[in-house]
């Protein structure tokens, strides 16, 4: 379904201009005053506005404070227009919550990119996991198809954390909070230092991680993480159990049970000695790995070597 586009500005021969511009891509809803625009707002539900500064009855900063004051309206975009090429106006435009300007007479081109980079924003940022920030599953999925498709030389890094529902059961959810924070943080860190600039990284939920990067960056990468995370975690238990390398708990059954400290496991898979030819086929090599290394003791990598070299 196309999105949809309301446009408030007085002049229907520039309504027409932006129209004509748009309606091959979007929905286009037109209102030639403040007052209706704010009207289509609540009737039409449009996706973003293009919001004239001049209006008959009210200023398009009016509006745009109308609208970002508004519990159910205060997310949608709004792209203002201005037909002075004044840099005051445009700071107080943005100042009050506007997304993005074009001056008149607009450029289509920009104009459309414009629009669609806010739309790509948008969709990055309800795809984000809200913790980190960092893409969820579906650019997850998106990224490691695309590097198939292009037939690229490439490893995918699945990291998680070792004893960490033990954490939380001891030290609450707000802490655990702290270090999924903190893993994403060194992640992140990390990758800059000795990964590639196109490098990607990935929340899959909960402990959960995913690096992309290629074949020869993936184990400089591994060993880093790992050193830092377990450098650093250590800053999060109490004296005592930093003392005693565990942590203790008690179950359902009132049973006392004692867990190590927090540790990382990074399952790399790449497609150097076989062919990959789908998603879910990397998933299930790296669920493999990972299998194995939760038999081993503390924070680990292991790769996937499996098949011939091509």
């Amino acid at each position: 379904m196309a999105k949809k586009i309301l446009i408030i500005d007085d002049s229907p021969f520039f309504r027409g201009q932006l129209k004509l511009a748009l309606g091959g891509e979007y929905d286009v809803i037109e209102a030639g005053t403040g007052a209706e625009g704010l009207d289509a707002v609540g009737r039409d539900k449009p996706d973003l506005a293009l919001l004239d500064v001049v209006l008959p009855d009210y200023s398009g900063f009016e509006i745009c404070r109308i609208l970002r004051e508004s519990e159910s309206n205060n997310l949608m975009p709004i792209i203002m227009i201005t037909s002075q090429d004044s840099q005051e106006d445009i700071l107080v435009g943005l100042e009050l919550g506007a997304d993005d300007y074009v001056k008149k007479p607009f450029n289509e081109r920009e104009l459309l990119s414009r629009i669609k980079n806010i739309f790509r924003r948008i969709d990055r940022n309800r795809n984000a996991n809200p913790l980190t920030g960092l893409n969820g599953n579906l650019e997850i999925q998106r990224e490691v198809v695309s590097r198939i498709k292009r037939g690229v030389g490439f490893a995918v890094i699945y990291a998680d954390l070792d004893n960490f529902k033990a954490y939380n059961d001891v030290y609450g959810f707000s802490n655990g909070d702290r270090i999924i924070v903190l893993t994403a943080d060194i992640i992140a860190d990390q990758v800059v230092l000795f990964g590639n600039p196109d490098d990607f990284i990935g929340h899959i939920g909960g402990d959960d991680f995913i690096i992309v990067t290629t074949p020869d960056r993936a184990e400089p990468i591994c060993k880093n993480v790992i050193a830092e995370f377990d450098d650093k975690v250590l800053h999060f238990y109490n004296e005592g159990d930093r003392e005693s390398g565990v942590i203790t708990t008690t179950n359902r059954r009132g049973e006392t049970d004692t867990f190590p400290l927090m540790s990382i496991s990074m399952a790399i898979v790449t497609n150097e000695r076989r062919s990959l030819d789908n998603y879910i086929e990397v998933g299930d090599i790296a669920a493999d790995v990972k299998k194995k290394l939760k038999t081993m003791p503390g924070s680990n990598y292991f790769a996937d070597r499996r098949g011939v070299a091509r």
